[in-house]
């Protein structure tokens, strides 16, 4: 099929609501959530417990290394109290917002588990850095934590719509491991993954900021993304510190100054923080199962 075909394709799966799986209504529920109440710290610990693969997944999480808690967990309140209600509210919210996609099959290029190795990854390489940026630059936690999981949604978009189509564009990126990923969609797709993913965002109404950073993430300084939107920056530069992690999805490695300063972070400090989420990747990289 011809690059030109695809993106039809693509496209026309994306206008057509029908063709892709819906927000999941546990999703949906755990969004409108306000946790600044009891009741909405209640309702949010009872739709987890209600959801086997996510509460699973979650207390998996909460005893990896990656979260650094000091005893184990077994239970769902227990994950809530140590990893904090918004964290634990948006790492549910992403992996419900996935599940449906999940049920695609992996191709022989292209596995959704890696994917999440990815995503997960990034939110953790974002929280990592987050710290170290002044606190009046940095975003809200979920907002980190819920950006770093959703932000390569549209690789699951290509999966589900055309599962030939992203084994092809898998099977390019590891063939061509140094050419930037845009690039390469461009000549395979003849659209990104960025823009699919922030149309399908967009549909599910799920949040501005976080449209932007699924648009954008790779070209906050080409498109001039507002720096009252740190997450998009946050994310290219996280990338950049974890190429090819996870999956074959090469940025760039070069980070100048500029990078670091955007986000607040004296670049003297650069060094630390590179071998901190090193680490945390390596971490990552034994747990790739519990996704």
């Amino acid at each position: 099929m011809s690059t030109e075909l695809i993106r039809q394709k693509l496209t026309h799966a994306l206008a057509n609501l029908d063709s892709l799986p819906a927000m999941p209504a546990i999703a949906m529920k755990l969004m409108a959530l306000n946790l600044n109440t009891d009741e909405g710290e209640a309702e949010l610990l009872k739709l987890i417990g209600q959801d086997p693969q996510i509460s699973a997944k979650l207390i998996s999480l909460a005893n990896s290394p990656m979260m650094g808690l000091n005893r184990k967990v077994g239970t769902v309140p227990e994950a809530a109290m140590l990893l904090g209600l918004t964290r634990v509210k948006a790492v549910a919210l992403g992996i419900a917002a996935m599940s449906n996609f999940s049920k695609v099959p992996a191709t022989q290029n292209f596995s959704p588990q890696y994917l999440w190795l990815h995503s997960l990854s990034i939110s953790i390489a974002m929280n990592t850095l987050s710290l170290s940026m002044p606190r009046q630059m940095r975003p809200q936690q979920d907002h980190i934590h819920l950006a770093g999981l959703l932000h390569d949604m549209g690789y699951m978009v290509i999966h589900h719509v055309d599962s030939v189509a992203s084994n092809e564009l898998h099977q390019q990126f590891a063939l061509q491991p140094a050419r930037h990923v845009l690039e390469i969609e461009q000549e395979v797709l003849g659209i990104s993954h960025c823009q699919l993913g922030a149309q399908l965002a967009r549909q599910w109404n799920l949040p501005e900021e976080i449209i932007d950073v699924l648009h954008y993430h790779h070209t906050p300084y080409e498109d001039e993304v507002p720096l009252s939107n740190m997450l998009a920056y946050m994310i290219n530069l996280a990338e950049k510190l974890l190429p090819n992690f996870g999956i074959n999805e090469y940025c760039g490695s070069e980070i100048g100054d500029r990078e670091w300063q955007t986000l607040g972070i004296d670049p003297d400090d650069a060094d630390e923080l590179r071998d901190t989420i090193n680490e945390i990747a390596l971490q990552a990289a034994q747990m790739a199962d519990i996704f």
